[in-house]
């Protein structure tokens, strides 16, 4: 069979494999009215014009500074918070057109971890009572069969079934995201937007928790949308990993080509600050420092959000394309995205 007679077969297979898809999202939460009252301000663009995909079984690892728009994306997702343009598309249904019980029914098939595990589980309910919850709202299981429910889920993730009647100011912060786990387990979800949880945790209780949620993958076959902030930990769970700016995906690749050939002088920066063990190359590599704070997503910068910090347009003299053009996320390589217009890998800046 020829190439091109392979390619509808090859493009069928993808959209089979492809369980997560963003067109044009965005998240805009308005501000009220200015000193001036019949102006409105402008609204803050959290997440503005961002598209991906997510296949099934992969994780996708997020990554980007504090303000980014990394949490927003991941609610905007799961319909916690409503778009205000673009679609997303699960399994092949677009959610904005769910009405609220469809909606309902539909988030059996994907569920959120939070980020902070002291603010996300109610101090007035036990924690059996916590995970046992869903299980009610989606008529899963009821009295005896939800508490054995709720035991096997308090196994699944590593905590004794014992405690399930102790309230969560009894636990730490690790044990709480545990059960953070299993509550978005306990409906059998596919996908599971984990939002930054490890950022509260100490180093040696995050590495128990993403090994437990690897294990997890493994054993009940799920999906992941990691959010972090941390390069490093994105590395070692995440299949594709993507960088994220002021509001939209910057580049998207392979955690392997991402890593190795970051082609986004934002990506560059974010990769020279995660330190390397081996002393022989960390002094040979070369450090980028970013000048200046990231802009308001009030008011981001005309063209290239990233222009105003951006060493590599300062290397080329200011191009006027920066300031004028927004680049688009365009295939650099194949599978590499990169929303540059002189994406270039660092050692040739």
């Amino acid at each position: 069979m020829s190439e091109a007679a392979d390619l509808p077969s090859r493009e069928a297979a993808h959209a089979r494999r492809e369980l997560l898809k963003v067109r044009g999202l965005s998240v805009h939460f308005p501000r009220g009215r200015g000193l001036a009252l019949w102006r409105p301000k402008r609204p803050v663009r959290a997440v503005d014009g961002v598209d991906l995909s997510v296949h099934r079984g992969e994780t996708l690892g997020l990554v980007g500074e504090s303000g980014c728009g990394k949490s927003t994306l991941g609610r905007a997702i799961v319909q916690l918070y409503k778009p205000t343009t673009g679609s997303v598309t699960f399994d092949g249904v677009e959610l904005a057109r769910l009405g609220w019980g469809e909606m309902r029914r539909m988030r059996r098939r994907m569920q959120m971890i939070f980020q902070d595990p002291y603010a996300s589980l109610n101090p007035r309910m036990t924690v059996g009572d916590i995970v046992g919850e869903a299980l009610e709202i989606h008529d899963l299981a009821r009295g005896k069969a939800k508490r054995a429910r709720v035991r096997e889920l308090f196994g699944l993730v590593g905590l004794n079934p014992d405690l399930a009647g102790r309230y969560p100011h009894e636990f730490s912060g690790g044990q709480r995201q545990r059960i953070g786990v299993a509550r978005a387990l306990a409906v059998e979800p596919e996908f599971i937007v984990a939002d930054e949880p490890i950022s509260a945790l100490d180093v040696s209780i995050q590495a128990q928790l993403i090994n437990l949620l690897e294990d997890l993958q493994d054993e009940l076959k799920l999906t992941y949308l990691f959010i972090a902030h941390d390069l490093a930990v994105v590395a070692h769970i995440s299949d594709r990993v993507g960088v994220m700016y002021l509001g939209r995906i910057v580049e998207l690749a392979h955690r392997a080509e991402l890593y190795g050939n970051a082609l986004h002088p934002y990506s560059q920066a974010l990769l020279s600050a995660v330190p390397i063990p081996d002393p022989e190359i960390e002094s040979r590599r070369k450090r980028v420092i970013l000048r200046g704070d990231v802009p308001s997503p009030t008011d981001p910068p005309s063209g290239c959000r990233f222009r105003t910090r951006c060493f590599l347009r300062e290397s080329l003299g200011d191009p006027e394309i920066c300031s004028t053009s927004e680049p688009e996320l365009t295939e650099e390589q194949p599978g590499h995205w990169v929303a540059c217009h002189f994406a270039r890998p660092l050692a040739s800046t």
